[in-house]
């Protein structure tokens, strides 16, 4: 070979080229980020209002539909879901991926501005962010003092602590959960207002109106320019009290007259708990796509900068933060590499037993590694688990091609060759079959790179990876391995110490084995054809018994359990209950601490609350958070009054969601409440389902305000001004705003005190303004005169999909693989009757997996046709790759019993290994067939040929095999955070190499023998060549 002739003619020139290759390395990996997976870019954009006070039907009527109808026609649109929620609409646009999130969220806004006219006032304006609103926070921070109130901690806070984290580059949001703001409260006396006749409207108006400062333009004089401004905002909190807000007759009414002014704070609307006791907490949500351990390093970063320019007595404190578990996890994995190199070159060691040999092949391997981090960075990829585990498996590969020209250049020194010519002849004899096979190894990882769906975003890294550094280990087995034979003489080459004679002899007996089972194999070839189809067909039984799911569940020492007490639960009594589940987690010796929400980020509403479990490191705790998972649901089970479910961070889109999801879409609520009944009822029997739910709540108590149309009409009111009075009375209403003298704002609220906003009572005691008497007076209408006062019910939360209303049923699983259950979950559903209009649609790991088995069954005919494709070119002849490819479905069986004995599922990791292992596969069958044409090309009789090339390649076969095997066996120990979840794809490759290195150095000589008979056939049939055939005819007259 060309490249192998110059390498050994300028060894100086091939050394440097390999330094090259290291040191590029070298300086590329110090600038690659760290993330748990590939940052694959999910559009989704979340457009959220608020409209305070309002029901979910009138959130729905009023903004949700309005929002999804506009959205709607955008282009690349996926999904499109809302929940309306009391005051709150939330409207989720979920793209395809091929559209860029900063498209998409253009595109949205402009949508949203296109209906935002059509609003009413009172609706806030809409807030369009680009992430998930269930992606958990990746850092919460607790902030403490021993001196200060809560208010002028959440001051401190918002205006110091927020301000600095939200300018930390790729910050989502940053959210104070358990905080108290200042905040000006006008608080109204309803019965002092009747007696003077003032409307809650005139006090509004005279606040809105008087405490603000107005421009009047400016003078001028000569060089002297002054601007007129008419002062009216207010210095103090207590001058409030005396803004003019009627006049009766000749006196004024203040506003001391008719309400009390207080400096006080918001209404507590989320608690935050740090080990049971209230805390004050900061939780951060990093943007859609953004690098977690970037965010978090800058988070933490800030923090530490803030603690020292804080005062003195407050502390700040990182409660939770997701980067640990995923810098443990990528450090897991670089540790697996390294582990696995070092079995791989002791392997190298056993079979050539010199030191020299082990190290010119070991070479290969930190060569191959650093230049693949060169393509790394080339590509703009991150150190994460796919890329590190795309080379750790790559580890057992990269040193194949130089352990073979090694040891075929050993072959030739043996025969009494300088080593010079013999660096040039082993490897010119053997380049074709190591090509071959490297070629067969990309051609598998490319179609894995470009898969679609998620799975092929989350696999192009890992292809391409693969694929860089199984070609720079050719290059470098080319170049560098017959340089170094070439030049370094090496005295154990010939096996002379005790040792080697040990390993020898071994291999001799491994040898006389094979060949007498191979000899039986020839003589009876019918039946060893008969005995690999049966095994093979047979591997089919053991799939019921494995199990299969989308992404094994990571221990990444996290968990969260989500937390429900009934509709209609105020803040105290969910709080209350989220103690009592704290109390109880902490009885678990594993839990290290707690730290908890209500009614905030992931747990929307006063009834949500979320725990965050941090469980103590790996090497303190006996057991993982999906062993944990079932104790705890048993223990929490006694607690009356909750709905819990127990979900474990760490999945590859980011956030906690359920495994199981089944969409019940449909036009009217009341039917799709039944269905739903229905199916949980069913899903409730079987196996392994556990954490049963859905997001159709019970019905919230409602007071309705029914006017009397006639009534209200002969006294000049109608719905809308009932409403502007109401409103502000019991939502409050944020009237101004007050500048404190440290330069910042505060919100003024005009609302009826808390002890006034009890019950039906109070709305009894209102009264309206409506136009005037004939003494010029405001004429009072009490709220008895027109309208009635009814207890109602009303939907607490409505969820729509795509343009239709939806019950969404989630569950969890405990004992089973996911996709049993959701199998058995189908097969309910085919018995349940659907009225028309009605469908079910599944979400979550069953749409995942459905998806990425489709992808990868492509992947993997592609990868076989390319394989057929790249044998079929090298060696010359249709036939002889079917015999290479007998080898694929003989590892099949190994890939089954792994899994079995190893007790993994089957799901995307595994699925990878599969197809993985049909490009390594082929590698022990290339290299005997190449062989076994050599020999027959030499005349050898068809049996002797393969005698002698399967004795031949034995020993790299072995050799390659458990190298492999070896470098791959730290990764299926499965040791470390979150090691569990990448196991199944060594198990797998381990299993198949084992099988198919056993049946493929076998069946493949027996294939050969009758392929050989149909080519003797053929050649007779079809030899004579075209010149031939024109000779036999006559040239027409």
């Amino acid at each position: 070979m060309k490249l192998t002739q110059i390498a050994v003619d300028n060894p100086v020139f091939a050394t440097m080229m390999m330094v090259a290759l290291l040191v590029m390395g070298l300086f590329s990996y110090r600038q690659l980020g760290i993330d748990q997976f590939p940052n694959v870019d999910f559009p989704i954009v979340v457009v959220t209002t608020d409209y305070p006070g309002a029901s979910p039907e009138t959130v729905e009527s009023e903004i949700s539909r309005k929002i999804e109808e506009s959205v709607n026609a955008i282009a690349g649109l996926k999904t499109l879901t809302s929940r309306s929620l009391e005051g709150k609409s939330i409207v989720i646009a979920e793209f395809e991926l091929s559209v860029p999130s900063a498209v998409a969220m253009q595109d949205v806004r402009e949508k949203v501005q296109m209906v935002r006219a059509s609003f009413r006032p009172e609706i806030k304006e809409p807030l369009i962010q680009r992430f998930n609103p269930d992606d958990q926070p990746i850092v919460s921070i607790a902030v403490r003092s021993d001196v200060r109130s809560v208010r002028d901690l959440t001051t401190l806070a918002d205006q110091i602590i927020i301000k600095r984290l939200q300018t930390v580059r790729d910050v989502g949001r940053a959210t104070i959960a358990g905080g108290l703001k200042r905040q000006i409260n006008i608080d109204l006396d309803p019965g002092r207002m009747h007696a003077l006749r003032v409307g809650v409207n005139d006090i509004m108006r005279a606040i809105k109106d008087e405490n603000q400062n107005f421009p009047a333009g400016n003078v001028q004089r000569g060089n002297d320019d002054r601007v007129i401004e008419v002062t009216g905002r207010v210095g103090e909190p207590g001058d409030f009290a005396d803004l003019i807000v009627a006049r009766r007759g000749q006196a004024p009414v203040y506003l001391r007259q008719v309400a009390n002014v207080v400096d006080g704070q918001q209404e507590l609307e989320n608690v935050a708990t740090l080990n049971g006791e209230r805390a004050l907490a900061i939780d951060v949500v990093k943007t859609q796509g953004s690098n977690t351990i970037e965010v978090a390093r800058g988070v933490r970063r800030a923090v530490a900068e803030l603690q020292s320019s804080l005062p003195a007595d407050v502390k700040l404190e990182i409660v939770r933060d997701s980067s640990r578990g995923i810098q443990n996890s990528v450090d897991n994995v670089q540790q697996t590499m390294v582990e696995g190199g070092i079995l791989t070159i002791a392997i190298v060691f056993l079979f050539l037993h010199s030191w020299r040999s082990t190290v010119i092949t070991g070479l290969a391997l930190p060569i191959s590694v650093f230049g693949a981090f060169m393509v790394m960075a080339a590509f703009g990829f991150t150190l994460n688990v796919l890329t590190l585990m795309a080379l750790s498996l790559a580890i057992g590969i990269l040193i194949d091609d130089a352990i073979v020209v090694r040891e075929n250049i050993m072959r030739h020194i043996g025969f009494g060759k300088t080593h010079r010519q013999a660096a040039i002849d082993g490897t010119n004899e053997i380049g074709l079959a190591v090509l071959a096979t490297t070629f067969c190894i990309v051609a598998v990882f490319l179609p894995v790179a470009f898969m679609g769906g998620i799975i092929g975003r989350f696999f192009f890294q890992f292809g391409v990876m693969v694929s860089a550094a199984v070609l720079i280990s050719l290059f470098v087995s080319f170049t560098l391995d017959p340089m170094l034979s070439s030049v370094w003489y090496d005295p154990q080459a010939h096996g002379n110490g005790r040792f080697a004679r040990i390993v020898n002899s071994t291999q001799e007996k491994a040898n006389g084995v094979y060949r007498v089972v191979l000899g039986w194999a020839l003589r009876w070839p019918k039946t060893t054809l008969l005995i690999a189809l049966a095994s093979f067909l047979g591997s089919f039984a053991l799939p019921k018994y494995i199990g299969f799911e989308f992404v094994p569940q990571a221990d990444l020492g996290e968990q969260v359990v989500s937390i429900e007490t009934p509709v209609g639960s105020s803040l105290e009594y969910t709080e209350a209950k989220l103690r009592q589940v704290d109390a109880a987690l902490r009885e678990f010796p594993e839990i290290d601490y707690t730290y908890g929400t209500v009614n905030t980020g992931y747990a929307n509403g006063k009834n949500q609350a979320s725990l965050y479990l941090k469980l103590k490191p790996l090497k303190d705790r006996k057991r993982s958070p999906e062993q944990l998972a079932q104790p705890i649901r048993e223990r929490l089970a006694s607690i009356p009054g909750i709905l819990v479910s127990i979900n474990i961070p760490g999945g590859p889109g980011g956030g906690v969601q359920k495994q199981l999801q089944l969409s019940l879409q449909g036009p009217d609520t009341n039917v799709l409440d039944t269905i739903s009944q229905d199916v949980m009822k069913r899903a409730a029997g079987i196996r392994g389902l556990v954490d049963l739910d859905r997001n159709l709540k019970a019905a919230k108590p409602i007071l309705s305000v029914r006017l009397r149309r006639d009534a209200a009409s002969d006294l000049g009111l109608g719905t809308a001004a009932v409403a502007q009075s109401l409103r502000p009375l019991f939502a409050g209403d944020e009237t101004s705003l007050w500048r404190a003298p440290d330069g910042e704002n505060y919100m003024v609220m005009v609302r009826l005190p808390t002890e006034d906003r009890t019950g039906i009572a109070d709305l009894h005691r209102v009264w309206f303004t409506a136009g005037t008497e004939p003494n010029g007076l405001p004429r009072m209408v009490h709220i008895a005169q027109i309208a009635d006062v009814v207890t109602d019910v009303g939907a607490s939360q409505i969820n729509r999909r795509d343009l239709n209303r939806e019950v969404q049923i989630t569950a969890n699983v405990h004992g089973r693989s996911a996709g049993e259950v959701s199998s058995d979950l189908q097969q309910v559903l085919t018995e349940i009757k659907l009225p028309p209009g009605y469908r079910f649609v599944f979400g979550g790991s069953t749409k995942d997996m459905a998806e990425s088995a489709a992808y990868a069954g492509q992947a993997l005919l592609m990868a076989v046709i390319l394989i057929y494709l790249i044998l079929a070119s090298q060696f010359g002849s249709f036939l002889q790759p079917i015999a290479i490819m007998m080898s694929l479905p003989m590892s099949l069986i190994g890939v089954f019993l792994g899994l079995l004995v190893a007790g993994t599922t089957l799901n995307i990791f595994s699925a990878i290994g599969f197809i993985m292992l049909m490009g390594l596969v082929t590698k022990n069958a290339i290299l005997l067939v190449d062989f076994f044409n050599q020999a027959r090309e030499r005349g050898t009789p068809v049996h002797d040929a393969l005698l002698e090339a399967g004795s031949i390649r034995l020993r790299p076969i072995l050799m390659t095999t458990l190298a492999m095997v070896f470098g791959m066996l730290p990764l299926a120990l499965g040791l470390g955070e979150g090691a569990t979840q990448r196991a199944p794809m060594a198990h797998a490759v381990i299993g198949g190499l084992i099988s198919s290195t056993l049946l493929t150095l076998v069946v493949v000589p027996v294939v050969l023998v009758y392929i050989d008979r149909v080519s003797l056939w053929a050649t007779r049939r079809f030899s004579r060549s075209a010149d031939e055939v024109a000779r036999g005819h006559k040239p027409a007259e």
